[in-house]
């Protein structure tokens, strides 16, 4: 039924007052964020005595964060070794830190740095024992993506938690608080003391390629809510938050993986829609502030990406909101930050914008010969250098790495994956799942009338160590319910073979499930919804990533939204599916109609419940 609301051109136009209230507000998140970083007298005497002991190659070496092979500091496995040479001039994490003198590594699966809890640990305290055998004695800042939903670097065992958009539809800040807390205690107990979350954009495009469901949702006020509980539940943890991506990211059409997009607000339209999470942020003394790779003429005309742009990381971020803790720049070897300037300029650019710490630039010895030769040519100057290595210090003291930098198997064993923080997992999961097509009550499903179930749909690569893929979690959800359910993948393009075996394997049947997945306008799998729908057995969709595919999808009895692909909200959405749970969530974002999008379906706060 089509619920008249407002376009999205009105959504950009945010009410005079709104505005207002966030123009008056900068002054207080400034206190609040300066109160919240300042080290007492001496923490800070001691912070500048090590700045004043670092050779200026170490100075140099503690605004990187890099990337490196291996599950091991000192003993990885021969490919990785390999790409270690090939990629960064070293073998190790060991040689890494004792070449670079590197403030920061970040984590990632493909890396093969994340094989299991205790096996992350033990790299961590190696990379530890590196940086404080070496000259620099400074502990390296350990740090993710680990935003929950479809960004995870930490598989299973770890808990896996519902995302960003999954909580949005929860609208809860207890729960999201709670989340973090979880997902920061269990980070921390592996070593890793910095999280690249929460993504404080605010979404409100539906065709955004790469933030999506990353973002709690399109109303400010709501996201800055669950921002402010994400980033007290990381930091109560021990693990420093980061909010992602200044100056917004969340009205995009173009990925900046692959090149560099365009943010077309006013002045205006940003102070109302992107900037409100931001200042939430810094009102709750976030300690750091990812860059965006990507324009916003109305901040810069210069064209230069946000993240290589002096007004909008100095004049905006620093002068206006008052932010005096770390700015990170995205990972320097996306496409976004590379399309003007070569990656020798790149890292002296950023630096000279306002940034604190370079992360991930694809040529590591490219990066740091140039800033070295920046600062001793006088293009910067070392004062400015000692600025960002006195923050990174400053985080680093305040997350307890100065004193204790290293974690133990007891603590992994006490704090991964326990039951408790799996049980609360399920629990909040439930209260995300939501309810939007509910024709002639049809949901609940129950074993004694719709005990046989053939599930299809698509099955996309799960995020790392989630298991999968979802037309098997969704069968085993089921069967453990006391359904019988018959598993056919699809995938995200069905082709017309597979369709046809669909469509014969429906036949019996007395439901078909079906999970979509970012539906398109020419997307196979509305064939194969319609086809199924044709058979005249029920069907029933479940979105397993964007809520959008309801826009373009008809004749199904039911459809549900589980904002992700990941085991922890594939199952909550099945025991909602079977009644075993009610459905709580709530729309974070509208959908509007593919046919006229100036008409709005279901609009933010939208969904059923029985």
């Amino acid at each position: 039924m089509p619920h008249p609301a407002p376009t999205r051109r009105t959504l950009l136009a945010v009410t005079a007052a709104a505005a207002a209230a966030a123009a008056t507000g900068a002054v207080a998140p400034a206190a609040a964020h300066s109160a919240a970083h300042a080290p007492d007298a001496r923490t800070e005497r001691w912070l500048r005595r090590i700045v004043d002991r670092m050779s200026l190659e170490e100075k140099v070496g503690q605004v990187f964060v890099s990337r490196v092979y291996g599950h091991s500091a000192t003993a990885p496995d021969q490919a990785d070794v390999d790409a270690n040479l090939r990629e960064l001039g070293v073998r190790t994490a060991a040689e890494l830190i004792e070449r670079y003198h590197v403030g920061g590594v970040i984590y990632f699966a493909w890396a093969h740095n994340t094989r299991d809890p205790q096996q992350i640990a033990a790299l961590s305290n190696g990379i530890q024992t590196a940086a404080l055998s070496g000259s620099t004695r400074v502990p390296v800042l350990i740090s993710t993506d680990q935003e929950h939903g479809v960004v995870c670097r930490v598989g299973e065992p770890a808990t896996l938690l519902p995302g960003a958009m999954a909580l949005g539809a929860g609208g809860s800040p207890a729960d999201t608080r709670r989340a973090a807390g979880i997902a920061g205690a269990e980070l921390a107990a592996m070593g890793i003391r910095q999280n690249y979350a929460p993504v404080a954009d605010v979404n409100v495009n539906p065709a955004n390629p790469v933030i999506g469901v990353r973002s709690l949702g399109s109303d400010p006020r709501a996201v800055s809510a669950l921002v402010t509980a994400q980033i007290r539940g990381y930091q109560g943890a021990g693990v420093a938050a980061t909010a992602k991506h200044f100056p917004g990211h969340g009205d995009t059409a173009v990925d900046s993986h692959y090149g560099l997009p365009v943010i077309t607000h006013t002045r205006e339209q940003w102070a109302e829609l992107d900037a409100p999470p931001f200042r939430a942020a810094i009102a709750a003394g976030i300690d750091a502030i990812m860059t965006a790779h990507l324009v916003v003429p109305a901040l810069d005309p210069s064209e230069d990406p946000a993240t290589l742009s002096h007004p909008i990381l100095t004049g905006v971020l620093r002068e206006q909101l008052g932010y005096d803790g770390v700015v990170v720049t995205d990972a320097l070897d996306m496409q976004g930050v590379r399309t003007k300037y070569g990656d020798d300029r790149v890292p002296v650019l950023a630096l000279k914008a306002g940034v604190d710490q370079l992360l991930n630039p694809p040529k590591l010895d490219v990066a740091w010969n140039a800033v070295l030769a920046a600062v001793r040519g006088g293009e910067l100057t070392e004062e400015r250098l000692d600025e960002s290595v006195l923050r990174i210090l400053r985080l680093k003291a305040r997350r307890g790495l100065l004193t204790d930098p290293y974690t133990s198997r007891r603590e992994v064993a006490a704090t991964v994956g326990t039951a408790r923080h799996l049980a609360e997992a399920d629990r909040i999961a439930e209260r995300t799942t939501t309810l939007l097509v509910n024709e002639d009550g049809f949901l609940p499903l129950r074993a004694a009338t719709h005990g046989r179930v053939l599930v299809v749909g698509a099955d996309p690569a799960s995020p790392s160590g989630t298991t999968g893929p979802p037309t098997t979690t969704l069968g085993g959800a089921l069967r453990e319910l006391g359904f019988t359910p018959t598993v056919l993948s699809t995938g995200i393009t069905p082709t017309a073979d597979r369709i046809e075996e669909a469509v014969a394997a429906a036949a019996g049947q007395d439901v078909v499930v079906v999970g979509t997945y970012n539906v398109t306008a020419t997307s196979p799998q509305r064939t194969l919804v319609a086809r199924l729908v044709a058979t005249g057995v029920p069907v029933v969709t479940v979105a397993i990533r964007n809520p959008y595919d309801v826009a373009r999808i008809s004749g199904q009895r039911a459809t549900l939204a589980a904002y992700s692909w990941t085991d922890v909200e594939l199952r909550a959405a099945v025991r909602v599916l079977a009644g075993r749970a009610k459905p709580r969530g709530r729309l974070p974002v509208p959908v509007r109609s593919a046919d006229d999008p100036a008409e709005t379906l279901y609009p933010v706060g939208f969904g059923l419940s029985y």
